[in-house]
């Protein structure tokens, strides 16, 4: 672990942040980050192997800051070209992997440049480009390392799906659909889901180990609100931001829906497991600008 002190004190500062919140009742929302501390663009929580939460565009676009504690933000970075982040995913070794819809990249923070130690001297590179691209919204990562992209286009209402391999070769591997947006891994990395926001739809693919998709099938369809940013836990389940609706769904690897956890916001953009457990969920929430959080019974798939 690379923290300073300063860090680290921070560092325990949030696990016990964490561990308080985690002895609360389950599925209970409360806030973690006040309102307006981030834009209302906030997105793309990720917490990385040393247990801090990121998110998009804090207190201005084009930004990523992270969480130290409850209601403890700084700047991680500020991203170049007038790119906007959205999606954020931590491979294994650290590596941190941002979709920029802007300017059609998914951009990369290496561990080096996140061991420096203050935002101006942290550089971002260009990981994966395809002028292609409509504007990549969300990431999913496999264990191996290989990456993929949602890929809307609101205007017209359709989407794209794409995969990023390790040694950066971008491949369409799927157009003409909905306007895809969450997206995530099963903890085995043999389900590839995505869902479609306006269309209320979520798809299952199965996955091959070089992360070809193969033999599409519709997990479950909603036919109100929206769908944004998702995530498995580690016996399969979904958790999925339902824009509008102002609750997680959890859905089994069947299509069941288990349950709907009820959130202070109404417009819920993504999640993320954290915690000493990862029994802790993150949601990025839009219009407020803030983080909520909650405890779950089963820990995440990365936390």
């Amino acid at each position: 672990m690379w923290l300073s002190n300063s860090r680290l004190s921070a560092f325990i500062l949030m696990t016990a942040g964490l561990y308080s919140c985690a002895n609360n009742e389950t599925y209970q929302a409360k806030d973690w980050q006040a309102d307006k501390t981030f834009t209302q663009g906030v997105e793309g929580p990720a917490v990385d192997k040393n247990g801090f939460l990121y998110a998009v565009n804090f207190q201005t676009e084009g930004t990523i800051g992270r969480v130290l504690a409850k209601n403890e933000t700084e700047l991680f970075i500020r991203l170049p070209s007038n790119s906007i982040g959205n999606g954020i995913r931590f491979d294994l070794q650290g590596n941190m992997y941002i979709a920029d819809y802007v300017n059609h990249n998914i951009l990369l923070v290496d561990i080096a440049n996140q061991k420096k130690n203050n935002a101006e001297q942290r550089s971002v590179e260009v990981y994966a480009h395809s002028a292609s691209m409509n504007q990549p919204n969300d990431l999913a990562i496999m264990d191996n390392g290989t990456l993929f992209a949602s890929d809307p286009n609101w205007k017209l209402g359709t989407g794209q799906l794409w995969k990023i391999d390790s040694d950066r070769k971008v491949t369409l591997l799927e157009k003409n659909m909905g306007t895809t947006n969450g997206i995530a891994v099963s903890p085995n990395n043999k389900i590839l889901y995505v869902n479609e926001s306006v269309q209320g739809n979520i798809w299952r693919y199965q996955l091959s180990v070089s992360g070809a998709i193969s033999k599409k099938t519709l997990l479950i369809s909603f036919d109100d609100y929206g769908l944004d940013g998702m995530r498995t836990d580690k016996e399969g389940n979904l958790y999925i931001a339902r824009y509008g609706k102002g609750v997680i769904a959890v859905v089994s690897p069947k299509g069941q829906l288990l349950r709907e956890v009820k959130l202070k916001g109404q417009y819920p953009t993504n999640i993320a497991f954290g915690g000493a457990a990862g029994k802790t969920v993150f949601v990025t929430m839009q219009k407020r600008g803030a983080i909520e959080t909650f405890k779950v019974d089963v820990p995440g798939r990365y936390y």
